[in-house]
């Protein structure tokens, strides 16, 4: 579902296991890493999205997870003009996403990569609930760091402590 600026519906998934530490995913064929993601189809809401995309992706079913909160509104990234597909129609300008945060409550062996042919990650990993914010793709950055910082105090309850102080001070959070 491409809208009328040409921004996709998508869904990103956080998903953060019992030490608040993120599921981080290495894409099939690439040296790059990623929250799972996915598009909106027309007849779904982001919810039914995020857990289509959850088992597609990473073999996770609705009682592997909880979800733990959504960003406010679609957060939305441009892509650079190299991965814009000019002959598409609708044009594809870059992604508007809504982020969901998760508690998983299966076992690792839960997670499976290999549901959907071909499969869509090839690793995966546990890592700090900040890392991938340093560590995604350039045009995706902000997003996640919006998203991040957007969920973080359901999860870290003296983050919302910390913000208010730092706008007190004038300082803002990077």
């Amino acid at each position: 579902m491409i809208d009328k600026e040409g921004y996709r519906a998508n869904v990103g998934i956080i998903l953060c296991n019992a030490q608040d530490q993120v599921l981080w995913a290495q894409r099939r064929q690439h040296n790059s890493w990623q929250f799972p993601q996915g598009g909106v189809e027309p007849d779904e809401t982001p919810e039914q999205a995020m857990y289509r995309e959850l088992g597609e992706e990473v073999g996770l079913e609705p009682k592997h997870v909880e979800i733990l909160g959504v960003t406010s509104d679609w957060l939305r990234y441009r892509l650079p003009k190299q991965y814009i597909r000019s002959g598409n129609d609708p044009v594809c300008i870059g992604q508007k996403q809504h982020w969901f945060l998760m508690r998983f409550k299966g076992e690792e062996a839960d997670v499976r990569l290999d549901c959907q042919s071909p499969p869509e990650f090839e690793s995966w990993r546990w890592v700090d609930y900040w890392q991938p914010a340093q560590e995604i793709v350039f045009f995706k950055r902000e997003v996640y760091q919006l998203a991040l910082h957007e969920l973080a105090p359901i999860l870290f309850p003296e983050y919302k402590a910390r913000i208010e102080s730092d706008k007190g001070r004038g300082g803002r959070l990077v």
